[in-house]
């Protein structure tokens, strides 16, 4: 009877102080705080759009367990790392980067090894899991498998076969009064012409010194062979050494016909060419009497989260969200950009993609980015002086030997 009358009153007091009063479980909600959760997201100005509807999906799958104060910050990818190993408790708790960028965040204790591991591994392509892999460990999510190049042409002036070789592009640009471009300012596309010739290039056990092999002079294919066959390309009427920019601009202004470049340049392309554009891996290319495959770097995004936030585990739920399935498939539909996730790589959608397809057709033939700083710069004087045909004259084999120490220095 007391508990009877006990329950009656907390009834009575519940009405007198709140109206509508509902049940005890729910008044207890109301009046408990829930934890506040404050997470700052870095990634690229273009995705800003994107991010944001991803955040705000985030939030509402998970209102009620925490109060979310998540905000989005423009940093550029390619300067993730410098950024943040400049201030790692001041960064950001989820980051956009390139996968080249890893085994320095790695090594500087900026990120931790992914506890659900096997599932990311089931997840995604077997090249993007290797991309996020140091020493068997897992250090961040995959986000994309579409940072590379293949070549892009125009139809209506060159063939199918035709742009199976670059001897034929290039007959075809330069019957047609027309170009074909390829930055060769840029070690990243440099790359094409070594990569399948047996020289080599790549990091040292050190992690930060390279081993270069592009001067080699004995072999089916020596360095100097491939300086000739860059020489005779640069000869061609039909060729122009261009940044990406030029190439976009060429593309719009009638003057270019086909180049190199990847898939951030997809829908611009088409916008211009229409049913005209054409996608393929890239052409093989004379060199030593024999046609060599056209290499390339391969690439893709990845999400890391700060080893210092101080909210490790939401970040790391967020950083999942955003490479998740779902994700995946809306970033290629507002972005066109290549999922890692292995069923949205599968889907309908990707397969209608001439880029995409053209991206993977390539990737048979290129390698992870694991090239250490001072590749960049000696590479891309040597290729540009290729490109301007050589002018002084001056030795090929010096130049080359000049290039590879270069690139060995330490």
């Amino acid at each position: 009877m007391r508990k009877r009358i006990g329950g009656l009153l907390s009834c009575i007091l519940c009405a007198a102080a709140f109206t509508g009063c509902g049940t005890a479980e729910e008044t207890y909600l109301e009046n408990t705080e829930l934890p506040k959760v404050e997470l700052v997201v870095w990634g690229a100005e273009e995705d800003e759009e994107l991010m944001t509807r991803i955040i705000r999906s985030f939030q509402s799958n998970y209102q009620g367990e925490a109060d979310f104060r998540i905000s989005f910050e423009v940093q550029g990818e390619s300067q993730c790392k410098d950024v943040l190993i400049g201030g790692l408790e001041e960064g950001a708790d989820v980051f956009t980067f390139a996968d080249d960028q890893l085994n320095t965040l790695a090594a500087a204790g900026a990120l931790e090894p992914i506890e659900n591991a096997e599932q990311i591994r089931d997840r995604n392509l077997s090249s993007t899991v290797e991309a996020v892999t140091v020493n068997n460990q897992l250090y961040a999510y995959p986000l994309t498998a579409d940072n590379g190049y293949f070549l892009y042409y125009n139809k209506r002036y060159i063939t199918d076969e035709q742009a199976e070789t670059l001897d034929g592009i290039l007959e075809a640009a330069a019957s047609n009064g027309k170009l074909f471009t390829m930055d060769w300012s840029s070690a990243w596309y440099v790359y094409s012409f070594f990569g399948n010739t047996g020289l080599q290039v790549g990091l040292n056990d050190d992690g930060i010194t390279n081993y270069c092999t592009w001067n080699r002079t004995d072999g089916d294919i020596r360095g100097i062979d491939v300086a000739r066959a860059m020489l005779r390309i640069a000869e061609s009427p039909g060729f122009a050494s261009c940044t990406d920019e030029e190439f976009l601009k060429g593309v719009k202004d009638g003057s270019v016909i086909a180049g190199v470049s990847g898939v951030w340049n997809s829908v611009a392309v088409k916008e211009v060419w229409g049913d005209n554009t054409g996608a393929a891996k890239l052409p093989t290319y004379s060199c030593s009497g024999s046609q060599i495959q056209m290499a390339s770097f391969s690439g893709c995004k990845l999400i890391g989260v700060n080893a210092y936030s101080e909210y490790p585990e939401w970040a790391a739920r967020l950083a999942e969200w955003i490479t998740d399935e779902e994700n995946q498939r809306l970033r290629f539909e507002m972005r066109g950009q290549g999922p890692s996730n292995i069923a949205v790589a599968d889907s309908a959608e990707i397969k209608q993609s001439p880029a995409i397809n053209a991206l993977l057709e390539q990737s048979v033939f290129s390698q992870l980015q694991r090239i250490g700083g001072k590749f960049w710069d000696p590479v891309s004087k040597f290729a540009e002086n290729m490109a301007a045909g050589n002018p002084s004259g001056r030795d090929l084999q010096d130049q080359l030997d000049e290039l590879a120490e270069g690139v060995s220095a330490r």
